[in-house]
């Protein structure tokens, strides 16, 4: 799975038939145990290939490219999952569902196979109490003139929470 982000809670996807580029925000309804990149374990739960039927937040894509209402102008996507490809295999979550990462992709039944994809996968990176520690003095003096970083690392200890 190296260099392929694990899809979560709030990634946003998008289909290759829509008229405008429009985006939609996955909803991770089919487990409620695993978490990945919340350290208070309460947002972004990992995504799966039982992420099926309407998941999204708005189940819409916009206008859908593949259905013309004849007079030169298109009907509303009603975006619906039925199945998802490229998912990482070596790991099953309890619910039995495969892993998502960002090239995994949705099946629609108007639009078929492979033409949802992941936008961004929904994962934001955290500052932790070792990224402090490990950080240049030297180099964050220069980003950050108002925060002397040797004393604040001198400070921290391995009981303190940031």
């Amino acid at each position: 799975m190296s260099e392929k982000h694990i899809v979560v809670q709030g990634a946003t996807l998008k289909c290759k038939f829509s008229v405008d580029p429009k985006t939609d925000i996955l909803k991770v309804k089919s487990q409620e145990k695993h978490y990945a990149n919340d350290k208070d374990a309460e947002k972004k739960l990992i995504a799966t290939d039982k992420e099926i039927g309407q998941t999204l937040e708005k189940n819409t894509f916009g206008k859908c490219k593949m259905q013309p209402n004849g007079s030169g102008d298109f009907l509303p996507c009603q975006a619906s999952i039925t199945k998802w490809s490229g998912f990482y295999e070596k790991v099953t979550l309890s619910n039995q569902g495969k892993i998502l990462v960002e090239d995994s992709k949705g099946t629609c039944p108007i639009g078929g196979p492979d033409c949802i994809e992941v936008d961004k996968h929904g994962q934001k990176a955290e500052a932790g109490k070792q990224n402090f520690k490990e950080a240049d003095p030297e180099i964050h003096s220069q980003i950050n003139p108002m925060v002397d970083m040797g004393s604040f690392q001198a400070s921290l200890d391995d009981n303190d929470v940031i």
